[in-house]
């Protein structure tokens, strides 16, 4: 059973605003989205608790990289917010959540697209632990003792799929629940998934060979025959580039989480965070514009 804020929290209109807070616009947008309490046959409270304020707490968790027991005094405790986190974090309400604003975003960004990518990319991306997260394992290529996120991504860099696992699983291998997740009950027009030489892998490819549910092909994206230097792939920068938006995020500037389901949801956090922002940008924010859709 969650926890009541029992302290005396402000409300978001009777405190200071933080930066991570929700705007108006942005709670109409995912105030829809939160579940509403289930009725009991035998009564009781109603839910007391501020649903946005239970957000802004969160973001502001995700945002600044505080520890839970840290968070400011005019915010909600720990014993009310972590018990929102974990629940939405077991029963999907945060991914759920991220996948009705992927629609959302994109039906704003790219009204000639579909709701539904038909395209993806997926990557890779190591990350140091602090000293009390759980499981951790080390990137030999990297140098990294860590953890590693497997995320897929469509063709705007928003976020369709993400695992976490210990650093020293092979990229080939740890992509695999990533791409479980990309369905055709999940992605029905997905058709393609660019990747990098990492991915090209006889195992990785007749593993596929066997998912009846998975209609999309993998498709490995090499450099020119030739190329010196640095050279732009944006079939495969787009997902770099959502590891670093991601990055700015203080929470994620490492794996503080002492669960990987934990690290799995702060990505989640982040990326529904970012794309809120997209949807309806603050005042000092214009609306952003990337070209390469499909």
């Amino acid at each position: 059973m969650l926890l009541e804020a029992t302290e005396c929290a402000m409300t978001s209109g009777e405190r200071k605003r933080y930066p991570s807070d929700l705007t108006d616009q942005q709670w109409e947008i995912i105030s829809e989205l939160i579940p509403r309490p289930r009725k009991s046959r035998k009564g009781g409270r109603p839910r007391s608790v501020d649903m946005r304020e239970v957000l802004n707490t969160i973001f502001y968790q995700c945002r600044s990289g505080c520890q839970w027991d840290m968070i400011p005094h005019d915010l909600l405790p720990k014993s009310t917010v972590y018990d929102y986190f974990a629940k939405w974090r077991d029963d999907g309400t945060l991914r759920k959540i991220n996948d009705r604003l992927v629609g959302a975003v994109r039906m704003l960004e790219a009204p000639s697209e579909e709701m539904e990518p038909s395209a993806g990319s997926i990557d890779s991306q190591s990350v140091k632990t602090s000293e009390r997260s759980g499981s951790r394992g080390y990137d030999g290529g990297k140098k990294i003792t860590g953890r590693k996120r497997n995320i897929a991504v469509d063709t705007l860099g928003l976020l369709l799929a993400v695992t976490v696992t210990v650093a020293s699983v092979d990229d080939a291998y740890a992509a695999r629940p990533v791409m479980k997740q990309l369905s055709q009950s999940r992605q029905p027009r997905l058709q393609v998934i660019w990747a990098d030489s990492k991915y090209h892998n006889h195992a990785l490819n007749s593993w596929l060979g066997r998912q009846t549910n998975l209609t999309w092909k993998l498709e490995v994206v090499r450099r020119p025959k030739g190329a010196k230097g640095f050279v732009l792939l944006p079939k495969r920068w787009v997902v770099e580039r959502t590891f670093s938006w991601l990055g700015r995020w203080r929470r994620l500037s490492r794996d503080y989480e002492h669960k990987t389901e934990s690290s799995e949801a702060m990505v989640q956090v982040a990326s529904i965070g970012r794309m809120l922002r997209r949807l309806a940008p603050t005042g000092d924010q214009p609306p952003f514009k990337y070209g390469f859709t499909t």
